[in-house]
C-alpha cells in the first residue's frame, strides 16, 4: 500500500492488520494444541485450548470496532477499502476456526478417559495436513503472496479426500465392533471439524487474492466427492 498524507491512517491500517495476524497465530496455536491433546490424551491441555479461545472472541470484537471506526473517519477507497473488508471477513472466519479447534479439544477430554484407539493416528495425520494448510494461508496473507494463496485454495481437495478416507475407516471400525460406536463417533466429529477448518482456509485464500488483485478468485475450486459408504464393510 502507498503511504497516506495522513499518517494516522497508515497507523490505523497497520493496527487492524496486526490484530488479524494475532488472531491467525492464535488459531494455529489452538489447533496445534487441540491435536496434541487428542494424540497424548491430555485433558489439561484441552482445557487450556477451551479457555484460550476467549481471546479470539475478544480480538474479533476489537477488529470489528476498529475497522468500523476507520471506515467512518477515513472513507477508504480502492485497496484500502479491500483491506478493511477482508479484515472484517477474516476475523469472523478465524473466530470460527477457533471454535472448531475448541470443539476438537472438547472431544479430546472425552477421549482421554477411553481406551487408546488406532484411529488416533489417522486423525492426527489429517490434523497435521489441515494445520499446514492454515499456516500456509496465513503466510500468504502476511506476504501478500497470491500464488501461495491459490495453491492452498486448490489443495483443499486433498483434505476432503483424507476426510472421506477417514470417514470410511471409522465406520468400518465401528461395524467390526459395535461397542466402539461411541468412541468412533468422537473421531468422526473431530474429522468433520478438521474438514470445515480446511474450508475456512480456502476462504482466507480468497480474501488474500481479493486484496491483492482487486477481483474475486472465482468459484471453480476443486472439491472432493461427497463421502460414500460404497464398499465399506465388504
Amino acid at each position: 500500500m502507498c503511504p497516506h498524507i495522513v499518517s494516522a491512517f497508515d497507523d490505523d491500517l497497520l493496527a487492524v492488520q496486526a490484530k488479524i495476524s494475532e488472531m491467525g497465530g492464535l488459531c494455529e496455536e489452538l489447533l496445534s494444541n487441540a491435536l496434541e491433546a487428542v494424540e497424548n490424551r491430555d485433558p489439561k491441555l484441552a482445557e487450556e485450548v477451551i479457555l484460550r479461545d476467549k481471546r479470539l472472541d475478544k480480538l474479533e470484537f476489537e477488529v470489528e470496532e476498529l475497522t468500523t471506526r476507520i471506515m467512518a473517519l477515513r472513507q477508504p477507497m480502492a485497496q484500502d477499502l479491500r483491506v478493511l473488508i477482508s479484515c472484517l471477513k477474516m476475523s469472523a472466519t478465524l473466530e470460527r476456526i477457533g471454535d472448531l479447534a475448541k470443539n476438537i479439544a472438547r472431544r479430546a477430554i472425552y477421549l482421554a478417559d477411553q481406551r487408546p484407539a488406532k484411529l488416533s493416528a489417522s486423525v492426527g495425520r489429517m490434523g497435521q495436513r489441515t494445520l499446514q494448510q492454515l499456516t500456509e494461508v496465513l503466510d500468504a496473507y502476511t506476504s501478500r503472496d497470491t500464488a501461495l494463496a491459490v495453491s492452498v485454495w486448490r489443495r483443499d481437495v486433498e483434505v476432503d479426500e483424507i476426510y472421506n478416507s477417514l470417514f470410511r475407516e471409522v465406520v468400518t471400525y465401528m461395524m467390526e465392533d459395535p461397542r466402539t460406536i461411541g468412541l468412533g463417533s468422537q473421531f468422526l466429529f473431530i474429522a468433520k471439524n478438521l474438514e470445515r477448518i480446511g474450508d475456512h482456509t480456502t476462504h482466507i485464500a480468497e480474501m488474500v487474492y481479493y486484496v491483492v488483485e482487486g477481483e474475486p478468485l472465482g468459484d471453480d475450486r476443486p472439491k472432493g466427492e461427497p463421502v460414500s459408504l460404497d464398499g465399506v464393510g465388504s
